[in-house]
C-alpha cells in the first residue's frame, strides 16, 4: 500500500479521498489554487502545495504543475477525484511516465472510452446493446442532416466528447435540427476543445440507471450493482438512489452482466460506471463508461458497505479486487441529493459569495455529509458550486425518503441563494415517491418544483414568526436587565406600558416581496395577534432548544396547536413546520417600502461573472420581448440573455469573447 498519495482535485472529493487515506495510514499531500488557499482540502491534508491561478485552467488542469508538487512532496501515487483531469488519458500517461501511479483506469481504456462515438462501436462489437444512431467522422451539416433523417426524430445530439450534460441537445423535428446543432457545436468546443458530435434516437421516457464497475490488474471485473439517476434537470442528476426502484431482479442480473462485459472489451482497471438508458418496457441501451469515481458514489456505498476509495487505493497499489461477485450484497436503501449554491426560481442561476451561515444535519447511521465548504467559507465563481452532498439510509425505500426530508428540513444556507427548497419538493413529489419519474420529467414539470407555493397555513406561518420574534425580544430584555443595576425594572417588561400605545408591540416582516405588519399584545407566550384585519389568540409559546441552531416553536394559535423547528435572531426568522420552509426578514417598523428600481426594463445585464461567447443583435435592430441577444457561459453552463421589453438596440457595451462581472450592462434599449 502507498505510504504518501497527491489528490489533484478540490473540495468535497478531496476531503471524501483525505479521510479514506488518513483511515488507512496513507499521508496526503493536497494542491490549490490561489481561489483555494484557505478551502478545507488543503486544511484536511497533511500537506498542501500552491499550483497557480484561480481559474481551472491556470491549476486545477495544470498536469505539468501537479506533477511537480507530486515529485516534491513524495507522493507515490496520484487520485485524480472526479473532473478536471480525471478522464484525460495524456495525464494519466504523465503520471507513469514520472514514475508515480495514476489511481485509476489505464489511459489506453480511457482512450477507448474517450469518445463517445469510438465507445458505441467497440460497445456494440462486443455485444453490449447500444442505440441506433450516427458516430462517423464526416461531421458536415450535410451528412449529418441527412444521418438525422435516416434515424428519425426525436433524436439526440450529443458531443462526441463531452460529459455532465455538455454538449446535448434533444431535436423532434428537422426543421430544429440545424440552430441545435450548432449551438451544440458550439458548447462542445468551449465546454471540451472538440465540437465532434454522434447522432442517437431519443427514447422517450427513459430511465437513466447506471452500474458501479471495478477491474483489477489481473483480468477480473465485477459489479457492485446499480444506482437510479433518472430525476435529472437539463441532463444533470439531482436525485440518485440505489437500489432501482424499477428493476427486478432479473433485469438487474442482465443490466450487471452487460457492464462487466464493456469493462472486460476495454480491459478495465480499478473503478468506472457503465451508464445505460432504459425504456419503459425494459429495453436497455448502452450510453457511456464513465472512468473515474463518481459523485453519486456514496448511495453504492451505504447499500454494500464498502468504502470504493480504499478499493481504488488497494487495486492502483496492485492488490486483486477484495471480494469476488456472489460476495457483494445490497443492504437497505440509500439516497442522494446535492446542496448547491443556486437560485431555482431564476433557472437554477448558480450562485457565489460568502457561506454566512451553513448548517447541516449531524451525521449518524442514516445520514452522511460529503462536503467541501464550512460556515464562513466561500462558495467561487470559478468552481463547481456544490455545497455539499447528502446522503441518506434507512431499511427500504420508503423509509429512506422519510429520513431524507428530515434531512433536508434541518439544513440551512444563508449568502448564496441555495436549492434546499427545490430538493424538499422533490423529496415529496408523487413522481419521486412513487418512483416513476424519466430523465425528462423534472424538465416537463419545472413548475410543480420550483416557484411560490400558495396555501392556507401561511397566516399561521406569519403569527408563529411573529411569535419567536416577540420570545426572542423578551429574552434579549431579561438578559439586558439582569446585567444592569436595576434587573426588575419596568423597562425590562417587553409588554409594559409605553408612551403612545398600551402595551403592545408592532413587528414588520418580510417575505420575498411581501410585508407584513404585525400588532401584538401580551407577553411570556400568550398573546393577540392582529394581521390583516384579523385578531388570532396565541396561548403557551414556548421556544425550546436553542432559537438561533435548530430549535422548535410550540404553540396554540387558536383552537390548534402548532410546532415549527425555528432557525432564528434579531434579523430573520425561519420556520419548518415539516413539510416547507419559510424565511421572514425582521425589518425595522419605521423602514418604509422600497420603491421599485426605476428604468429596469432598458437594460440587459450579467447576472453573474462569466465569458460572452455570441452577440446576436447589432446597434438599432428591432427586438421582441423574449428575443435571445446574447449568450454567456458561466459556471460551466451557457446562459442565454432575453430582450426585457420590445425596442431598438440603443447601446451595445460587449464584443463576444469579454469576460464581464455580475450585473454589468451589456445591452441598453431606446427609452
Amino acid at each position: 500500500m502507498f505510504e504518501k498519495i497527491l489528490i489533484a482535485n478540490r473540495g468535497e472529493i478531496a476531503c471524501r479521498v483525505i479521510r479514506t487515506a488518513r483511515r488507512l495510514g496513507i499521508r496526503t499531500v493536497a494542491v490549490y489554487s490561489e481561489a483555494d488557499a484557505d478551502a478545507q482540502h488543503v486544511r484536511l491534508a497533511d500537506e498542501a502545495w500552491a499550483i497557480g491561478g484561480p481559474r481551472p485552467a491556470d491549476s486545477y488542469l495544470r498536469g505539468d504543475a501537479i506533477l511537480d508538487a507530486a515529485r516534491r512532496s513524495g507522493a507515490q501515487a496520484i487520485h485524480p477525484g472526479y473532473g478536471f483531469l480525471s478522464e484525460n488519458a495524456d495525464f494519466a500517461d504523465a503520471v507513469e511516465a514520472a514514475g508515480l501511479v495514476f489511481i485509476g483506469p489505464k489511459a489506453a481504456s480511457m482512450r477507448k472510452m474517450g469518445s463517445k462515438a469510438g465507445a458505441k462501436e467497440l460497445m456494440q462489437a462486443a455485444g453490449v446493446p447500444v442505440v441506433p444512431g450516427y458516430t462517423g467522422e464526416d461531421q458536415s451539416a450535410d451528412v449529418l442532416a441527412r444521418e438525422a433523417e435516416r434515424i428519425g426524430f426525436p433524436l439526440m445530439i450529443k458531443a462526441a466528447h463531452g460529459g455532465g450534460g455538455k454538449g446535448m441537445r434533444i431535436v423532434r423535428n428537422a426543421a430544429e435540427f440545424l440552430p441545435n446543432l450548432e449551438s451544440c457545436q458550439r458548447e462542445a468546443r468551449n465546454a471540451f476543445g472538440r465540437d465532434r458530435v454522434l447522432l442517437e434516437r431519443y427514447i422517450e421516457q427513459p430511465r437513466h440507471i447506471e452500474i458501479q464497475v471495478f477491474g483489477d490488474s489481473r483480468g477480473n471485473a465485477i459489479h457492485l450493482f446499480e444506482r437510479e439517476c433518472s430525476a435529472q434537470r437539463r441532463y444533470q442528476k439531482v436525485l440518485e438512489e440505489s437500489p432501482s426502484p424499477f428493476l427486478t431482479p432479473e433485469l438487474r442480473t442482465a443490466m450487471g452482466t452487460a457492464a462487466v462485459q464493456a469493462a472486460l472489451a476495454i480491459d478495465y482497471a480499478n473503478a468506472g460506471t457503465v451508464e445505460f438508458i432504459v425504456a419503459p418496457d425494459g429495453a436497455f441501451y448502452f450510453m457511456e463508461i464513465n472512468t473515474r469515481l463518481q459523485v453519486e458514489h456514496p448511495v453504492t456505498e451505504l447499500v454494500t458497505g464498502l468504502d470504493l476509495v480504499e478499493w481504488q487505493l488497494r487495486i492502483a497499489s496492485g492488490e486483486p479486487l477484495p471480494l469476488a461477485q456472489d460476495e457483494i450484497t445490497q443492504h437497505g436503501h440509500a439516497i442522494e441529493v446535492r446542496l448547491y449554491a443556486e437560485d431555482p426560481d431564476a433557472g437554477f442561476l448558480p450562485g457565489s459569495g460568502r457561506l454566512q451561515r451553513l448548517r447541516l444535519p449531524s451525521p449518524s447511521a442514516h445520514v452522511r455529509i460529503d462536503s467541501g465548504v464550512i460556515e464562513g467559507d466561500t462558495v467561487t465563481i470559478f468552481y463547481d458550486p456544490m455545497i455539499a452532498k447528502l446522503i441518506v439510509h434507512d431499511t427500504d425505500r420508503p423509509r429512506a425518503l422519510a429520513r431524507l426530508r428530515e434531512a433536508l428540513a434541518g439544513c440551512e444556507v444563508e449568502g448564496p441563494k441555495s436549492n434546499i427548497a427545490f430538493l424538499e419538493r422533490l423529496a415529496r413529489h408523487p413522481a419521486v415517491v412513487g418512483g416513476s419519474i424519466d430523465t425528462g420529467y423534472l424538465d416537463r414539470h419545472l413548475d410543480e418544483f420550483v416557484g411560490n407555493d400558495t396555501d392556507d397555513d401561511a397566516g399561521d406561518a406569519i403569527v408563529a414568526a411573529s411569535v419567536v420574534a416577540l420570545l426572542q425580544d423578551e429574552a434579549e430584555m431579561r438578559k439586558l436587565a439582569a446585567s444592569s443595576g436595576d434587573p426588575y425594572s419596568p423597562w425590562a417588561d417587553a409588554s409594559g406600558w409605553r408612551l403612545g400605545h398600551a402595551g403592545q408591540r408592532r413587528l414588520v416582516l418580510r417575505e420575498g416581496d411581501l410585508r407584513y405588519t404585525v400588532v401584538a399584545h401580551g407577553v411570556g407566550g400568550d398573546y393577540r395577534i392582529d394581521l390583516d384585519g384579523r385578531s388570532i389568540e396565541v396561548r403557551g409559546a414556548r421556544l425550546d432548544g436553542d432559537a438561533s441552531n435548530d430549535g422548535w416553536l410550540s404553540a396554540r394559535l387558536d383552537d390548534r396547536s402548532q410546532r415549527y423547528r425555528v432557525d432564528a435572531d434579531r434579523h430573520r426568522v425561519l420556520l419548518h413546520d415539516g413539510e416547507r420552509r419559510r424565511r421572514y426578514a425582521r425589518v425595522p417598523a419605521y423602514e418604509p417600502e422600497s420603491a421599485s428600481a426605476a428604468g429596469g426594463g432598458d437594460r440587459v445585464a450579467a447576472p453573474m461573472p462569466g465569458r460572452i461567447v455570441l452577440i446576436k443583435i447589432a446597434l438599432g435592430d428591432v427586438v421582441s420581448q423574449g428575443q435571445e441577444l446574447l449568450v454567456m457561459e458561466a459556471m460551466k453552463m451557457e446562459l442565454a440573455l432575453k430582450a426585457p421589453r420590445d425596442g431598438v438596440i440603443a447601446e451595445l457595451r460587449a464584443v463576444a469573447g469579454d469576460f464581464v462581472e455580475a450585473d454589468t450592462a451589456l445591452v441598453l434599449l431606446e427609452t
